[in-house]
């Protein structure tokens, strides 16, 4: 159990260079980053929702100790808008069960412009099997409330603390006993970089919600320039120096 820090996605050509080593072939970029990484989240899968089989390929070729989040299809969060979840949510699962063991928690990021509406969220994350984890990421200050706090505690759904500008856009609620942190953009130089004053923020919220046995779930979502790689790295030290346990992050990055 520990702080899981990874980023958004590794599929970033700017990050040939100041990651990748230069000469590496495209077709060798995950495994390189899973050698560094211990945790990913799959962004992309909200534009196109992978395969069975292509999950599965991934989970034959990570190691053992990788854990893979898994953003939710655009169809169920933005086509449908949490309506009719049953088949979606199937579907969803029925791909990534690919990933087997390594499978981690679903994320449901919603449209901005989604208000709150307790009974379509209600029944989309009880289409969900029990045991399947599930983090929610409103966007609309609509959200904000006591009874989405409850429901989010009843279902054990976690709400997703957000970041932007090195500052929380989201409540810090804990609503079950794990935790999913997603940071979009930083403030520093060079753009979209994080200064170690608000990675250092981020890990004292974490110490004084959720104790060192919980899973936390942060992924760096900053990816221009490889910005995403350096701020997870400093952000696992500073953890570290704060006494977290922490998976697996590069080192001399």
């Amino acid at each position: 159990m520990a702080i899981l820090v990874g980023t958004c996605g590794w599929s970033y050509r700017d990050w040939r260079g100041p990651f990748y080593p230069p000469k590496l072939p495209q077709r060798s970029w995950l495994d390189f980053y899973a050698e560094q990484f211990a945790t990913l989240e799959l962004d992309n899968a909200f534009y196109r929702l992978p395969t069975y089989d292509v999950f599965k390929g991934w989970h034959d070729r990570l190691p053992a100790d990788v854990v893979v989040a898994v953003k939710a299809s655009r169809f169920l969060t933005h086509m449908k808008r949490l309506r009719e979840p049953e088949e979606p949510v199937r579907r969803l699962l029925d791909h990534a069960g690919g990933l087997g063991d390594r499978l981690g928690p679903i994320l449901l990021q919603l449209p901005p412009n989604l208000r709150a509406d307790l009974d379509l969220l209600a029944g989309c994350l009880a289409a969900f099997p029990a045991g399947v984890r599930v983090a929610v990421e409103p966007r609309h200050e609509s959200w904000w409330t006591a009874e989405v706090r409850r429901l989010l505690e009843h279902h054990g759904a976690a709400l997703t603390w957000a970041d932007r500008l090195g500052r929380p856009v989201t409540p810090l609620w804990r609503t079950t006993d794990w935790g999913y942190l997603r940071l979009h953009e930083g403030r520093a130089r060079p753009w979209p970089r994080y200064g170690r004053g608000a990675l250092s923020s981020w890990v004292t919220r974490i110490a004084e919600t959720f104790d060192d046995k919980a899973d936390v779930h942060t992924y760096f979502n900053n990816d221009p320039g490889g910005a995403a790689v350096a701020d997870a790295v400093t952000f696992a030290e500073l953890a570290r120096r704060a006494g977290r346990s922490v998976t697996r992050t590069p080192e001399g990055i």
